[in-house]
Parts: structure tokens; C-alpha cells; sequence
């Protein structure tokens, strides 16, 4: 689960969710707007939090913090 500043609609929300499942290695990623987290499922093996913090900050967000 990331945390993620700077999402404030419903294209913020695409765009985030866009982003992650671009990555070569996500299975699915679900942002929820509300709560300003995104769940991610993905393979550990190919992916990890450098990169979902490097493709959400292209499309002007920021992970806070992952778990």
C-alpha cells in the first residue's frame, strides 16, 4: 500500500492509477481518493518502491510512504 500526496479528483486518480499499471510487473493498482492510498499488486521480483515512487512523481505526485 503507498501513500500518496497531492491527489485532490477523480483524474488524479487516473492519472495515478495510469502510471502504476504502466510499469511492466503490476498486476492491478487501485488508488483510493479519500483515504490518499493506492494498493498495488505486483511482481517483488521485477518491481519495488523506487519505481512507484519515480512514475507517480512524473505525473506530479508524491509516495509518502509504503507498506
Amino acid at each position: 500500500m503507498l501513500t500518496i500526496k497531492g491527489m485532490s479528483c477523480a483524474h488524479c486518480v487516473n492519472k495515478v492509477e495510469s502510471a502504476l499499471e504502466g510499469l511492466n510487473g503490476i498486476e492491478s493498482a487501485k488508488v483510493n481518493l479519500k483515504k490518499g492510498i493506492a494498493k498495488v499488486k505486483y511482481d517483488e521480483t521485477r518491481l519495488g518502491v523506487n519505481e512507484f515512487k519515480e512514475v507517480v512523481g512524473e505525473v506530479g505526485y508524491e509516495v509518502e510512504s509504503a507498506q
